[in-house]
């Protein structure tokens, strides 16, 4: 039990606040109220967001009760949260939009059967403007102004919108609506979480404790962003999720093992000191990571088959077996075929291939030079390191 609760507080855990709170609560031996919170701002999830919620399913099977809240309204705020400048909030279209698929994503960490569900809009859109301003009563301008990002943007000149300041309000609501024992979230949410925690004190509800989570760096050692097309989605295929990972540099090894896998801790705890005195080598290490990866989310048949899939592309440098073929008409723009085989997200992603030069004919290795190539003979097309496409014309 001392051990299961060790491991509660302790793996992919970056601060517990306050701790005794935590452990009083645990070793109680209760069922607690447990939640975390997420605003829908994209479409797809990767593994950074994995993280937190692989903590709730945790939670869960330690058998407490656990609390999913979807930022159906927050999310149209925009959360101030590690930004250094104002962000755009949302429509409620593109909220509703972006969630589409949130769920089906979600599933693939945590059951959502045995989850409560709950939408954050449900309580913040009746409130009334003297509730907002019993709210707003409850912090002081000096309390937000100690956040990093609004002092960064002082300093800078840098706009803050005062809706900014109503977003920690808002999800410290959550809090008193579901008059909770604990909260997790990433490390960047820990100022909104405390928000909630002070908030629940102030409304006479239980005293909560907060949990937050480590923050997992992209595969280049930057925040995992998007933008720098170093994220591993949850949505990835075998090959691509495979590939991902065994591209990453060698220092996110073991944070990626802790925070991504059912790893035992001591098994992580003694392959970093292999890798530490080169009794491992960090490409063997890659390898279990990643057959641990995509069996967690496509099962262990296709980790299996990416494994080989990736030996013999990119060990023995061969063109894969189980190629992507698409057929099209004469003169066609490469761009176009492949925003439509979905192997890039858009046209400058595309554009930012062809400069790099990293987009060829993998039979001849000829690189493709323009942004504007069109389709003049049977290809098979290879772009970045593991995308190929087998182009046939009509």
């Amino acid at each position: 039990m001392k051990s299961d609760i060790d491991e509660l507080l302790t793996r992919g855990v970056a601060n517990v606040i306050p701790r005794d709170l935590a452990l009083n609560k645990l070793n109680s031996g209760d069922s607690l109220r447990i939640y975390f919170g997420i605003d829908p701002t994209g479409a797809k999830l990767h593994l950074g967001h994995s993280v937190p919620l692989r903590k709730l399913k945790a939670f869960s099977e330690a058998g407490h009760h656990v609390i999913f809240v979807v930022g159906s309204f927050t999310a149209m705020i925009g959360d101030p949260s590690g930004q250094d400048t104002l962000r755009e909030p949302l429509t409620k279209g593109q909220v509703e939009e972006n969630f589409k698929n949130y769920k089906e994503q979600a599933q693939k960490v945590l059951d959502l059967s045995k989850v409560e569900i709950r939408y954050n809009h449900e309580w913040l859109e009746p409130l009334r403007f003297p509730d907002i301003i019993n709210l707003a009563s409850k912090f002081t301008v000096q309390q937000m102004l100690q956040r990093d990002m609004f002092e960064r943007r002082m300093r800078e000149g840098k706009p803050i919108a005062l809706h900014e300041f109503l977003y920690p309000l808002m999800v410290g609501y959550d809090s008193v609506v579901l008059d909770v024992d604990g909260e997790m979230g990433g490390s960047d949410q820990e100022f909104n979480m405390l928000a909630g925690r002070d908030l629940q004190k102030s409304f006479g509800k239980r005293e909560k404790f907060v949990l937050t989570t480590k923050l997992i760096e992209g595969t280049d050692g930057r925040k995992m962003s998007k933008t720098y097309n170093n994220c591993i989605y949850l949505e990835d295929k075998p090959n691509d999720m495979y590939g991902k990972i065994m591209s990453m540099i060698d220092a996110q090894i073991i944070p990626y093992f802790e925070l991504c896998t059912n790893t035992p801790t001591l098994e992580i705890k003694e392959m970093s000191v292999k890798l530490e005195d080169g009794s491992l080598h960090p490409k063997e290490a890659k390898m279990q990571l990643a057959r641990e990866i995509v069996s967690l989310y496509h099962g262990e048949k296709s980790a299996k088959e990416a494994e080989e899939n990736f030996i013999k592309t990119f060990s023995n440098r061969e063109i894969p077996n189980d190629l992507m073929v698409t057929e099209v008409v004469l003169r066609s723009k490469l761009v176009d075929i492949l925003l439509e085989q979905k192997l890039v997200e858009s046209k400058s992603e595309w554009r930012r291939l062809v400069d790099e030069k990293a987009v060829s004919d993998a039979e001849t290795g000829e690189i493709v030079e323009s942004a504007d190539q069109i389709v003049e003979k049977n290809i098979i097309l290879k772009i970045g390191k593991r995308r190929f496409l087998k182009i046939e014309i009509l």
